[in-house]
């Protein structure tokens, strides 16, 4: 607000935290699974398509899913979202929100679509260690009586664990700064953040590029900066852990 020379951006920060780690939340279980299947239980003429259909995934422009997810995706999942609010309002995060759950354009909606985008990245990550299971460990296993679901759950998770969780928080620093998807998605809302994945808002990326066009005003232009500057800090610190775990791993 110009006029009151207040430029607060804990709703802005909420609503991104929020919508960030719902999406990583529904990522991250199907994503082990898909590594899994593809280091394990795939079959060889299966394997390479499905890995290359889930990295390309990751190349899909961040506009398009925001498409997808306004026209398309917004209006197939409204049925379950009414359903979610009707049954489990009592819950703060499914309470009815400031945004229209009809309209689709709240952080229930954007945080399925930005699972779906970050997906690959932890996929991609996980795969990758799960591969590099040291053979003698599985073949031990085997040799002991085990498994394939045990060999994969006694001896390559507790291996791969780490590159698993250092893929999920690289997710996290891209849904953290992702723009043009929720832009499209969001409804800004004039009301208070009240944590319900039900709520409209923005998130500070979406807010830099909705409010774009006040730009050539100094003092507002000096907030977006400031806002930007959380971010920042904010997918710096993430991506920080996700090295550290990395090199944890390492030593």
């Amino acid at each position: 607000n110009i006029n009151a020379m207040a430029f607060g951006v804990l709703d802005l920060f909420q609503v991104t935290v929020l919508v960030s780690l719902f999406a990583l939340i529904l990522a991250m279980p199907v994503a082990l699974g898909i590594a899994i299947f593809l280091t394990e239980y795939s079959p060889n003429w299966l394997k390479r398509p499905l890995a290359y259909v889930i990295d390309l995934l990751a190349a899909v422009p961040s506009i398009v899913y925001g498409l997808w997810g306004l026209l398309v995706f917004a209006p197939a999942i409204k049925p379950l979202a009414m359903w979610l609010n009707e049954k489990l309002g009592w819950f703060p995060l499914f309470a009815t929100g400031s945004g229209s759950i009809t309209g689709g354009g709240t952080i229930f909606t954007a945080g399925i679509v930005l699972a779906v985008m970050i997906l690959p990245v932890i996929t991609a990550v996980t795969r990758e260690v799960f591969v590099q299971t040291p053979t003698p460990q599985i073949e031990a296993a085997l040799a002991l009586g085990a498994t394939r679901w045990e060999v994969v759950r006694t001896t390559i998770i507790p291996f791969g664990k780490s590159g698993y969780i250092s893929g999920s928080m690289l997710g996290l620093g891209r849904a953290l700064g992702e723009t043009m998807a929720l832009y499209l998605i969001l409804r800004t809302t004039s009301q208070p953040f009240g944590w319900s994945l039900f709520d409209g808002g923005a998130t500070i990326a979406s807010k830099i590029a909705l409010g774009y066009a006040e730009f050539n005003n100094n003092i507002q232009a000096g907030a977006y900066i400031a806002a930007g500057l959380v971010l920042f800090v904010l997918t710096f610190v993430v991506n920080a852990a996700a090295r550290a775990v990395i090199a944890g791993k390492k030593d």
